[in-house]
């Protein structure tokens, strides 16, 4: 199965593509800045995902997906201020953040099912701090 046929993946694309058509929206003065940044972060998102996928392991596969959460989270701090420095109206933002926040819940979802207890005591739910 390649990548391409991955959800995670596919809804990691669409967020890219909506805060592609989002960042059209802002002055042209910022192409450089938040523009550029918020493009950057979110296709860093699906990228991590694809370039995890195709790693050898399953613990560098949870790395990259990591990653890509870093990413997802760059990308929210980075929406947050364009909002309040108001690069676009307001309404626009809430369901593009929404996108976010569903894909944090995706990525950290993915990140619970691949990881494998430690030791034998967090097999049992005793977790050590």
């Amino acid at each position: 199965m390649s990548y391409r046929e991955q959800f995670i993946w596919k809804r990691a694309v669409q967020l890219a593509i909506h805060c592609y058509k989002f960042t059209d929206l802002f002055p042209q003065s910022e192409l450089y800045g938040l523009t550029s940044q918020i493009r950057r972060s979110s296709v860093s998102v699906a990228s991590n995902i694809a370039e995890g996928y195709g790693r050898r392991s399953k613990q560098e596969y949870i790395q990259f997906l990591h990653i890509a959460l870093g990413s997802l989270r760059e990308l929210d701090t980075q929406l947050i201020i364009a909002k309040e420095v108001d690069l676009a109206d307001k309404n626009l933002f809430t369901p593009l953040l929404n996108e976010v926040e569903e894909m944090q819940s995706i990525l950290v979802a993915s990140l619970n099912k691949l990881k494998v207890p430690d030791s034998p005591q967090e097999k049992l739910g005793n977790r050590r701090n």
